[in-house]
């Protein structure tokens, strides 16, 4: 857009001196700081490390640092809860921020050991891929020769037992990849199919998994309970024409997405995701913007030993074999990470309060999904931070769970704020995407109905619904009617409106 065309835009928008135009929803509150400390040494260290070099939110850098070490924990154990319930400590992140908060630069140094493991996993996946084709090529010449050659007194059953003896088609290497940058299910459940029996879900682009092919109307009831599943450990199922029933137990998947604040709302917006129990599953941060405040520094001595400590944690971590069922290559068998008698009372203590809070006029009774979670998130998290400090651990002592309550209580604290925006109605969220495209495509500083039936969002497609939708940006002061009309892009047009350049 020329400067010329811009100066012609800000002359013809409607000035106001009194009162600017007002937001379409309300301003998310700011929220608490993150909790580093209830991270322990090695991954609260990490995290102040990476916001000293990276600058971006801390509250990102310990959600990078947390989902990261939940990864690599997560196929040696699972948490068994005071109530005799046993759960894998798996989780779901989700990092909210804007375009430029330097979000994927916080997975790439948290994820660092991790890249590194799977480099050694090539390089071994070379030599193992090479060694499995020739097995594989002298199994098919051996069944060839079996089933081609029949001695003449051969019976069927001699043919099956020979075909026994030969055994089962030898299996190729695991892919080498312990972190899958495909938010779908389906792309999930391929990997799982002949990958890393425990993986990681990073991607910084969100939207693939909120607004794919999984997540439109038609699949998205099917995908939300598909990840709640996988949340809940439960075995992988995919029923599909062609490629018949894929049921994987024993797998581990923890995911970290980071998303836009306008994707996210998406998400947190929709009713089905609450009601489905996706939502309450989730991890969600929104930290306030560093942006602006980033400014030069020394990267300190203190801060790359910090660093470097928790890669050589994670790293010894990692190295560690994971736990498999007798007889199978991907299929976990974690044990139980049990919790004593005194860290068993603080969780009831907990789980009682939280249970309080849900009440009418209680402190969570708008989040009541994720707050009846709340203690199995709390457990989950203690049982990580156990295993990182201790791999071989089989308690959970009460330190560690006590910093497991801090973060969920964080992560509560978050879900409250972030719910307290309100559901979204679908025409407010319309007109946000009307007056996003008024303000960056349209080019011009005046608009007529059937401009914006006619030329503006698919989505907006007819007089009736053109009307409904400049009416909310008229009543928010973001339009304002022409009265008896006015020419645009040469046309008289009789409905007519200047738009509001506001920032």
């Amino acid at each position: 857009m020329t400067a010329e065309k811009i100066s012609k835009i800000i002359n013809q928008a409607e000035s106001f001196k009194d009162e600017p135009p007002r937001p379409l929803r309300r301003e998310i509150a700011s929220g608490e700081p993150y909790p580093l400390h209830a991270l322990g040494d090695f991954l609260g260290g990490a995290a102040k490390s990476i916001y000293e070099k990276i600058q971006a939110p801390q509250a990102i850098c310990a959600q990078s640092v947390l989902a990261a070490a939940t990864l690599a924990v997560q196929g040696h154990a699972d948490i068994e809860l005071p109530i005799g319930q046993t759960r894998p400590l798996s989780a779901f992140f989700m990092s909210i921020a804007t375009t430029g908060e330097r979000k994927s630069s916080c997975d790439t140094e948290a994820l660092r050991p991790v890249n590194n493991k799977e480099e050694t996993l090539r390089t071994a996946y070379q030599a193992d891929l090479f060694q499995w084709q020739n097995r594989k090529e002298a199994w098919e010449r051996g069944r060839s020769e079996i089933l081609k050659k029949p001695k003449k007194d051969s019976t069927q059953t001699y043919v099956a037992a020979q075909l026994n003896a030969l055994g089962p088609s030898p299996e190729p290497p695991l892919i080498p990849m312990l972190t899958c940058p495909e938010p779908t299910f389906e792309g999930i459940c391929r990997y799982l199919m002949t990958g890393q029996p425990s993986i990681g879900v990073f991607s910084d682009e969100g939207g693939q998994f909120i607004g794919g092919h999984g997540m439109n109307e038609e699949n998205r009831l099917k995908t939300a309970g598909a990840f709640c599943n996988l949340w809940d450990g439960k075995p992988v199922k995919r029923i599909r024409a062609g490629d018949g029933t894929v049921i994987l137990p024993g797998r581990r998947v923890s995911v970290h997405l980071m998303a836009q604040p306008s994707v996210a709302n998406v998400m947190l917006s929709n009713r089905m995701f609450e009601d489905q129990g996706l939502l309450s599953r989730f991890l969600f941060s929104a930290p306030d913007s560093t942006i602006g405040t980033r400014f030069s520094r020394t990267f300190s001595p203190e801060s790359a030993q910090a660093l470097q400590a928790y890669e050589s944690r994670m790293e010894q971590i990692i190295d560690i074999p994971l736990p498999m069922k007798e007889g199978k290559t991907n299929e976990l068998e974690p044990r139980k990470l049990s919790m004593d008698s005194e860290t068993g009372r603080l969780w009831k203590c907990f789980a009682d309060e939280v249970e309080k809070n849900m009440a009418a006029g209680g402190l969570w009774e708008q989040i009541r999904g994720f707050a009846n979670k709340l203690p199995e998130h709390a457990g989950r998290l203690a049982g990580v931070l156990a295993l990182v400090d201790d791999t071989q651990a089989r308690t959970v002592r009460k330190d560690f769970l006590h910093a497991g309550i801090m973060l969920a209580s964080y992560y509560a604290g978050e879900a409250q704020r972030l719910h307290e925006q309100g559901y979204v109605d679908p025409e407010i969220a319309l007109a946000e995407r009307l007056l996003d495209w008024l303000h960056r495509r349209w080019g011009e500083g005046l608009i007529s109905l059937p401009d914006i039936y006619q030329r503006s969002l698919n989505t907006i497609s007819d007089k009736k619904t053109a009307i409904r939708i400049v009416t909310i940006l008229e009543e928010h002061g973001w339009l304002v009617r022409v009265q008896g009309g006015d020419f645009v892009n040469g046309l008289r047009r009789k409905d007519v409106w200047r738009i509001v350049i506001y920032s």
